[in-house]
């Protein structure tokens, strides 16, 4: 009896080649287990991966600048326009200085102005021009308070339009290529200042000859 339980235990032992085959399995399993819990829940962390790495990417790159001179004419929402004179004799025009916050006229104006120095005339040989009393209009289009350009208009003589923006001008006598180019410069000028195109540089505003009516 005692024989026959001896060789029952023995017959049941494993051996250490068997056992650890079934560990290593065992362990095998148990990993596949684990990598395949991983990829299951791993999706939504990969996402919310990418979407940070994109917004990141987003923030990093760099804003466009803001557009400036003629590129910007339908950002602009005030023009600020003085009114100059470089006579010899003074004439009986008041100070003009004022500022139009009606944008179709601005940015009409501003669009004029760009025409006329795109289309700038060529000069070949001598131009005559009417009397220049000197009479310009200097200021500025803004969008809010960003300034977009400066410019001068000549409205005396041969008239002339320059644009700055950025230390850079362009500029040209309003006459040929650039007068077709910006057929409504004086009126759209005229309705900035809430003004008739003929007070642009009336009559009056021409030095006195002299004679019995001569200023003093």
């Amino acid at each position: 009896m005692e024989l026959t339980t001896r060789w029952v235990r023995q017959s049941s032992m494993r051996s250490p080649r068997q056992v650890r085959g079934t560990v290593l399995a065992a362990l095998l399993c148990l990993a596949a287990a684990g990598c395949a819990s991983a990829t299951a829940s791993n999706p939504a962390g990969d996402l919310a991966t990418s979407s940070a790495a994109v917004t990141s990417s987003a923030a990093a790159s760099p804003a466009a600048a803001p557009a400036v001179g003629c590129a910007s004419v339908n950002q602009a929402t005030s023009v600020t326009v003085y009114r100059t004179m470089h006579l010899i004799e003074p004439a009986r025009m008041g100070t003009l200085i004022m500022t139009q916050h009606r944008t179709a006229l601005v940015r009409a104006l501003f669009g004029q102005f760009c025409r006329a120095v795109g289309h700038a005339a060529t000069v070949k040989g001598t131009v005559h021009c009417p009397a220049d009393f000197g009479i310009s209009y200097r200021g500025a289009f803004y969008d809010g308070s960003r300034t977009l350009a400066k410019f001068v208009y000549g409205a005396s003589g041969c008239q002339t339009v320059s644009i700055t923006t950025g230390g850079k001008t362009q500029a040209t006598m309003v006459f040929g290529t650039a007068a077709a180019a910006a057929p409504k410069l004086e009126a759209d000028m005229a309705a900035v200042l809430g003004m008739p195109t003929s007070m642009l540089a009336p009559p009056q505003s021409q030095i006195n000859p002299g004679g019995p009516n001569k200023l003093r």
